[in-house]
């Protein structure tokens, strides 16, 4: 097997031991206002959500880094909270999907051979600001020539999200057919080289990447605040122009301190 690694060619040796790592953490932030509009954001968050909903999203991310999907068992648990474990391997069988009744914060498990797909979410409201939400953590482990980088066009796609946070890392080692260790067997320089020039256009983008030792982290966070679009409930008639522009600079801090991991 040829690889073109940082400019030169790599003729690889037996089994590809490498393992990549992919962390999706995104944020999607709305306002609240009343006790009532709190209560209905939550359970729209477990309808829209749930483990029905996350299980589809990672059939597709399976099928997007060419795993093979076997299996997908849920548990959903009262009154919210849901769990999912998904099993790969080279069978291309898909066998029928086990499901208990309920909704609300998921979670997903997906093992491929010496690989796995995980998703939480994470729905939460401050009754003090009426600030709410909703996280998802996606991590996406593969071992040998499967790249979990192919999968981000289709999470990105599947939430709306403010606030984007994404670790990637490659760990161990494989040997090219003289017998010298290869620690990486792709051509990167930052995860956003994987991400649709039109889609960054939205965004704040910040990279840290430590290329010597294959950790390369990108965040992003929207630049612009449409009102309407992050309201939940019958509030925006109602709110003075004061109000809305007291709520608009919640939402902005919000979303600043979430993307600097610090609060202000």
């Amino acid at each position: 097997m040829v690889k073109h690694v940082r400019g030169r060619k790599v003729r690889l040796e037996g089994f590809n031991n490498l393992t990549k790592s992919l962390s999706f953490n995104i944020y999607d932030i709305c306002y609240a206002r009343t006790p009532e509009s709190q209560l209905e954001y939550l359970e729209y968050i477990d309808e829209e959500y749930d483990s029905d909903r996350l299980g589809g999203i990672i059939e597709e991310v399976t099928r997007i880094i060419d795993a093979k999907l076997v299996n997908i068992t849920t548990q959903d648990y009262d009154p919210r909270g849901a769990s999912v474990v998904a099993l790969l391997n080279e069978d291309k069988t898909i066998l029928d999907t086990i499901k208990q009744g309920g909704r609300g914060e998921s979670s997903i498990v997906g093992h491929l051979d010496k690989s796995h797909i995980t998703a939480h979410t994470y729905p939460e409201f401050d009754t003090a600001t009426g600030l709410a939400t909703f996280r998802v953590d996606i991590d996406v482990s593969t071992c040998g020539t499967i790249s979990p980088l192919r999968a981000l066009p289709q999470l990105i796609d599947s939430f709306d999200s403010d606030v984007v946070l994404i670790d990637y890392r490659v760990r161990g080692f494989t040997r090219d057919t003289r017998g010298k260790k290869v620690f990486i067997d792709h051509d990167i320089n930052s995860i956003q080289d994987f991400i649709d020039e039109g889609v960054l256009s939205d965004y704040l983008v910040y990279d840290i990447n430590i290329l010597s030792d294959n950790i390369f982290l990108t965040k992003m966070r929207k630049k612009n605040i449409r009102l309407k679009d992050y309201l939940f409930g019958p509030d925006e008639e109602e709110l003075e122009p004061e109000e809305r522009k007291r709520i608009k600079e919640l939402l902005r801090s919000e979303m600043q301190e979430i993307f600097e991991c610090e609060n202000f």
